[in-house]
């Protein structure tokens, strides 16, 4: 089976409180339909239902101290509890001793040696591979393992040719804000519908969405609630474009929605939060019983998706 994995940055599970919680403000009809009725709340987790499962899994693993982005994306990635083995959450970016588990270890590298076809699935503008190159940016976890794997990422030229998205989904920001004026653009559900259809392309592809991770440390509600009810068009695009002609969700490709750590869901700190995060899954209720089954923290994560594309 396939999988897609979308990655939210810095997406918690809290309270149904619309004061310092956008998810408790959004109208997320397509999330809601999924949930039968509910939120991306702490209080909607555990829940099983016809056609997506969620879960409530702790990004802490043990470790005093907020989770962060560069040890929890490592988790995620690799299935290693590497916050208790280095005794300390790190990020954003990974320092060495991070970075040293993103090479054979991350699901990647371990992909491509059994020779499945895997991508992450953005695409990247001009300026960010000017600053790797110059050495005023970092990698961060999720492109740093892509790369080790001697994957290339998605360029300019990759989106145009409709093989990539934009880190919004949409393409708007591309246009926008960085100049891009022949930047193909959607709407959010359009975008969904791209992302399922370049999903069947691969064994295993990855999204990394980043900007919720951003709102949530300028504490900005408006920012947060917009991006959420984006990100729900593109999800129902996605659903959209997954289903038989029954309407329900085909069993060839399971998704799958995560965390590396809470922020967004609680706007009354800049910090982020010791929230659990949720695991969203959807696909065929067998696949997800399977996937979802003891799953508990960001390490049960990448054995799970290694489980279900190997068929192990």
């Amino acid at each position: 089976m396939r999988v897609l994995f979308i990655f939210l940055d810095g997406i918690g599970l809290g309270e149904n409180n619309p004061g310092i919680n956008p998810f408790a403000r959004a109208k997320m009809p397509n999330l809601n339909a999924l949930l039968d009725g509910r939120s991306l709340l702490k209080e909607s987790a555990p829940f099983v239902g016809k056609r997506a499962t969620l879960l409530a899994i702790d990004p802490n693993v043990g470790v005093p101290g907020l989770p962060q982005s560069a040890t929890g994306q490592a988790m995620l990635l690799t299935g290693k509890n590497i916050s208790a083995e280095l005794g300390y959450h790190y990020g954003p970016k990974p320092n060495p001793a991070v970075a040293a588990y993103l090479n054979d270890d991350a699901l990647f590298s371990r992909f491509i040696k059994a020779g499945k076809k895997t991508a992450l699935l953005n695409a990247y503008p001009p300026r960010y591979f000017d600053g790797i190159d110059s050495g005023k940016r970092l990698y961060s976890s999720i492109p740093l393992a892509v790369t080790n794997a001697g994957i290339s990422l998605f360029t300019n030229d990759d989106l145009l040719a409709g093989r990539a998205l934009s880190a919004d989904f949409t393409g708007h920001g591309w246009r926008d804000m960085l100049g891009f004026k022949d930047t193909p653009v959607a709407d959010s559900r359009e975008a969904g519908q791209k992302l399922g259809a370049l999903a069947r392309g691969y064994d295993f592809s990855f999204f990394e969405y980043w900007a919720s991770d951003y709102a949530g440390h300028k504490q900005d509600m408006n920012s947060a609630v917009a991006q959420m009810e984006s990100f729900d068009g593109v999800l129902g695009g996605l659903v959209e474009e997954l289903k038989d002609e029954g309407g329900r969700m085909k069993d060839e490709i399971l998704v799958v929605v995560t965390s590396d750590h809470g922020n967004m869901e609680d706007l009354s700190t800049r910090k982020h939060t010791d929230a659990n995060v949720p695991a969203l899954v959807i696909g065929d209720k067998t696949a997800r019983e399977e996937f979802t089954r003891g799953m508990m923290d960001l390490t049960h994560v990448a054995p799970a998706i290694w489980k279900m594309v190997m068929g192990a």
